[in-house]
């Protein structure tokens, strides 16, 4: 059965984030057997079991998507059934509602950009957007993210406009998470789930910083756990 590679979201056609998303796999495919394919919100909020033949899940950037639940399902499949999965800036934000309703049980917690009046908002405006930036992230040792990286510093590119509330930075120190990078400021932009064989998240877009003959090391790793 082929290695399937599962990208929740809906795909932008003129979003750069999702067309460099798509050369960086394709690029994989030369060297990795692979197939992947772009699976919408609102079809895993209708039915989770399509979800039961991929080997692994990219949570896209490009919300706000027709389903945060589906998007929520998604993450929550890969996180209870150790499918490998990166998730890069919105997957990031997605990522950590799904930590906040089903590991804190916090199952009032959203996303600014799906629920503006709600109290409790995990995922906020920043208040300066990140988007069209590009910031140096250091790389905490022994890590996923930085046996991925194989160095400790790496500069990296960001179209987001949210992230992580202050109000609850103090909850992701927890036994579950690993804050494995962060900015010249110490700001969270990598986290990741250590127990599991890769389950990685970055507020930034790594597919920017592809190439044909270089692509990003968090990608290369997520397709290698994917297929083996």
């Amino acid at each position: 059965m082929t290695n399937l590679i599962g990208i929740i979201g809906e795909r932008y056609e003129n979003f750069v984030p999702h067309s460099m998303l798509e050369k960086s796999l394709d690029w994989l495919k030369e060297e990795f057997d692979f197939e992947y394919q772009w699976v919408d919100t609102l079809s895993i909020h209708n039915d989770k079991s399509i979800l039961h033949d991929i080997s692994g899940i990219w949570s896209a950037p490009g919300s706000p998507f027709k389903s945060l639940n589906g998007a929520l399902v998604a993450i929550q499949f890969a996180r209870e059934h150790n499918i490998p999965h990166l998730g890069t800036c919105a997957g990031f934000q997605h990522a950590i509602i799904e930590f906040a309703r089903n590991t804190l049980n916090i199952q009032e917690a959203q996303h600014e950009e799906y629920e503006s009046s709600s109290e409790v908002l995990f995922i906020t405006k920043l208040a300066c957007s990140l988007s069209g930036t590009s910031m140096e992230v250091k790389l905490k040792e022994n890590t996923i993210a930085h046996q991925a990286y194989q160095k400790l510093h790496s500069t990296e590119d960001y179209y987001c406009h949210f992230g992580i509330s202050p109000k609850y930075l103090e909850k992701f120190q927890h036994p579950e998470l690993l804050i494995s990078g962060t900015d010249q400021d110490g700001e969270i932009r990598i986290i990741e789930y250590p127990k599991l064989r890769f389950f990685v998240l970055t507020l930034f877009v790594p597919q920017s910083r592809s190439t044909k003959e270089k692509v990003h090391p968090l990608i290369r790793q997520l397709v290698h756990e994917a297929i083996r």
